[in-house]
């Protein structure tokens, strides 16, 4: 998941290191959803940095967040 992706998509699920990673397009806004669990307080500006950030989380072993 570390190729570059084209940012035309609006919605891009992946399943990295058997956990589910996606990233959505809200308003221009880049939300990330780890392991179907929406992470609130987190949004980017570009899908490249979400996916870092979603890939960071799972290489360090960090749980979904449900609150």
């Amino acid at each position: 998941m570390q190729e570059q992706l084209g940012c035309e998509d609006e919605f891009i699920s992946e399943v990295y290191r058997g956990r589910s990673i996606a990233i959505f397009n809200h308003h221009g806004r880049w939300l990330v959803y780890l392991d179907h669990v929406l992470q609130h307080n987190v949004v980017f500006a570009t899908a490249d940095h979400a996916i870092t950030w979603l890939v960071a989380r799972v290489d360090y072993g960090v749980p979904a967040r449900l609150h």
